[in-house]
């Protein structure tokens, strides 16, 4: 069951971007997804590490000020490791969407930590490193 429930939490994560067709994201659904202290990860040479408020905000404003429309992530393959109350997850990810008017697609790696909590499991952190 565990399985079951990363995968659909994965799933729910990755869908908090998503604005097609006029919707729009639900980054706030982050704060229910991840730990409050949860530690947030860009790689690359834009190096950044968040807070999960960090984090929500700038990507709230620009999922809805129409500067980013379109726009969507999905994961493409995954792997999975679970020890009792703790797992890793290392996956493969698209893109796409329009930014400032510019289409654009691409991709990368996520890394993320769950661990389980009496509510069920939350993210602990996550990093992703986009491909240039």
């Amino acid at each position: 069951m565990s399985k079951t429930e990363i995968d659909a939490l994965t799933a729910e994560f990755f869908a908090a971007f998503d604005n097609r067709d006029g919707g729009g994201a639900d980054v706030a659904r982050l704060r229910r997804l991840v730990l409050p202290g949860g530690v947030i990860v860009k790689t690359g040479p834009e190096f950044t590490a968040y807070t999960l408020e960090e984090f929500i905000e700038p990507r709230e404003r620009l999922l809805k000020d129409g500067r980013l429309v379109g726009f969507s992530e999905w994961e493409v393959s995954e792997r999975t490791e679970i020890e009792g109350d703790i797992a890793s997850r290392f996956g493969e990810y698209r893109k796409s969407g329009t930014l400032d008017g510019e289409p654009f697609e691409g991709g990368g790696t996520k890394t993320i930590q769950f661990v389980r909590t009496p509510q069920g499991w939350r993210i602990a952190a996550f990093s992703w490193y986009d491909r240039p």
